[in-house]
């Protein structure tokens, strides 16, 4: 049950990877792509890719609940889990509350909160980077 855990993080990691780290960014480099533009995008596809890790972390919780799972696949789960929830619960309403300002047509400023999530983001895939390690090689 372990190693499919390790699987489902794996998945996990390469979702964050591939949307935060490369969507994300290069949305905003393609040509015609707006301001405005981007943002309804990624609103729409961070809104999916959090659906989805509430998903793959539940599969995760419920991968390493065995009695012979060592502390550290905990600690690296609950790392996860606690920076996704923080992320959902505190970073991304202020977000949302920017992102509908702009697209309403107004100049705001840039956010710090998006900062925060961007570091939030790194912390989780240090955490998954960890947590698929142990569950695949059974520490």
């Amino acid at each position: 049950m372990a190693e499919l855990a390790g699987g489902v993080t794996c998945l996990w990691l390469g979702m964050v990877l591939g949307i935060s780290f490369l969507e994300a960014p290069l949305k905003f480099r393609a040509p015609g792509v707006t301001v405005p533009l981007g943002l309804g995008i990624g609103r729409i596809v961070f809104r999916a890719l959090n659906r989805a890790e509430v998903v793959l972390a539940a599969l995760v919780a419920a991968g390493v609940a065995l009695p012979d799972v060592r502390w550290p696949v905990y600690l690296a789960g609950a790392v996860a889990a606690v920076v996704l929830v923080v992320q959902l619960a505190v970073v991304r309403p202020p977000l949302n509350r920017r992102s509908d300002r702009v697209l309403a047509g107004e100049d705001v400023p840039r956010s710090r909160a998006h900062l925060v999530y961007v570091v939030l983001e790194a912390v989780k895939v240090l955490a998954l980077i960890a947590l698929g390690g142990l569950l695949l090689t059974g520490g």
